[in-house]
């Protein structure tokens, strides 16, 4: 499947919010203790950039169905699947936080969710090269 520019875009400026996030959160607590709030972060900056190939596979998909009610369905399916998978990596960050002595794994996984509100902010501000 050829990914959009919009996509490709999306996905590069989730990458360097993580990134930059990962930075910050190193730069917080320089040691080790970090590493649960780096995999925090990655977890769910991977999940995003998941999240944007979904949602690029479902408008064209939908775009391709004749019948406008199944197209509708479809693309509730695929809005509540998305954000199911949110909520599971959400919990499974919970999950590991509750079995470690550090909480940084949730502080890490909700920093990263937010990379993709930045990325769409970032991408939307920026101007198109052509």
């Amino acid at each position: 499947m050829e990914l959009s520019r919009p996509t490709k875009r999306l996905v590069l400026v989730i990458g360097i919010s993580a990134i930059v996030i990962i930075a910050a959160g190193s730069a917080y607590y320089r040691s080790f203790e970090a590493l649960p709030f780096i995999l925090g972060v990655i977890m769910t900056s991977a999940l995003n950039a998941g999240k944007v190939f979904l949602l690029e596979r479902t408008v064209k998909k939908t775009l391709d169905l004749e019948d406008p009610d199944i197209g509708k369905n479809y693309v509730r399916f695929q809005y509540l699947f998305r954000y199911f998978i949110t909520g599971l990596v959400l919990l499974a960050a919970g999950l590991i936080g509750s079995l470690t002595p550090h909480i940084s794994i949730i502080w890490g996984a909700v920093a990263g969710i937010f990379t993709m509100q930045i990325a769409v902010i970032i991408v939307r501000v920026m101007k198109p090269v052509e």
